[in-house]
């Protein structure tokens, strides 16, 4: 099966921060607050965080956000709720949650909530059920779920349930797992759990388990590392976990590594890149693989970071 080769993802992720002129980089320049979230929850997850200047990640950051109180996915893009949670949870990360002004981002989140208790990205108006786990993951990190209309919220997510037990990104639209953990991680945050039906749901979740042991994320695609999170995180929130084979999956992740210049891809024999390299990592700490920190699967963030914010441990 082979190990997780700790010290080549990590050198791997120090070289993706100080790539900033190749193709990669500029391409998905308005990325990168994303891409600092799955880089350095990694290194956090991996026991590296102290690998990287916090100060100076922490200084960029904040040069992202506008007088809105959102966060932009780099300095000089437009805010989007994508990014503001990224934001949050990197400085969550580094303890450092304090350099915000927490009223000022709650009050952009909860300005994007619509009537029917949905919310938009930003202020062009698209609505998805993410932006609805974006806005109640973030205003529980900073203690601000009083800002919006919970009764609102949880209704229109549980509107966007389907037959099949998934969820879509709006009412009717089709299952698919990352939409499902978008949905399950806002109710499980909110302690709405009942709206799903946990066998239901958790039999066509696991049933995305395919032979080579891997997850996708609707029926009949390809597997990809980063369902090994989507798939898996609500698996556990629904606790029915124990309906997968934990040792395929396992094998699936650590065969779509690069064993020799570090990072993990989406399928053996891909390029690797910084998005699936987190997944991949965040999918073998669900999966409790030795050496790496445990996940909240609910807040995407370290455990030991989720009962520093919580529970001041």
């Amino acid at each position: 099966m082979g190990e997780l080769v700790v010290d080549k993802h990590v050198k791997y992720i120090l070289s993706v921060e100080k790539r900033k002129d190749s193709f990669e980089s500029v391409v998905l320049e308005h990325l990168r607050m994303n891409g600092a979230y799955w880089g350095l929850a990694t290194l956090d997850l991996l026991g590296k965080l102290d690998a990287l200047d916090s100060n100076e990640v922490i200084e960029w950051i904040m040069k992202c956000q506008h007088e809105s109180g959102g966060f932009a996915g780099n300095i000089g893009h437009d805010p989007h709720m994508l990014y503001t949670l990224s934001a949050v949870q990197v400085l969550a990360l580094f303890d450092k949650l304090n350099v915000l002004d927490a009223d000022k981002v709650a009050n952009y989140i909860s300005g994007l909530q619509n009537e029917d208790g949905s919310f938009s990205g930003d202020e062009w108006g698209e609505v998805d059920s993410r932006f609805s786990y974006l806005a109640i993951c973030c205003l529980s990190i900073l203690h601000c779920l009083d800002k919006i209309n919970m009764e609102k919220a949880v209704n229109y997510i549980a509107s966007c349930k389907n037959v099949d037990g998934g969820f879509g990104c709006t009412p009717g639209g089709e299952s698919h797992a990352g939409q499902i953990f978008c949905c399950v991680g806002a109710l499980a945050i909110t302690g709405s759990l009942h709206h799903v039906d946990k066998d239901l749901l958790g039999w066509w979740l696991c049933e995305r388990q395919v032979k080579s042991g891997g997850l996708n994320g609707r029926p009949e695609k390809l597997p990809d590392v980063c369902y090994s999170w989507w798939v898996l995180s609500s698996l556990i929130m629904i606790d029915r976990v124990h309906w997968i084979n934990k040792d395929k999956l396992v094998k699936f992740i650590l065969n779509c590594q690069d064993t020799e210049n570090g990072g993990i891809s989406d399928r053996p024999e891909d390029a690797v890149d910084v998005y699936h390299t987190y997944f991949g990592v965040a999918g073998l700490s669900l999966l409790e693989y030795p050496g790496l920190k445990a996940i909240d699967p609910a807040h995407a963030l370290p455990v030991d970071v989720v009962n520093r914010i919580f529970f001041q441990k």
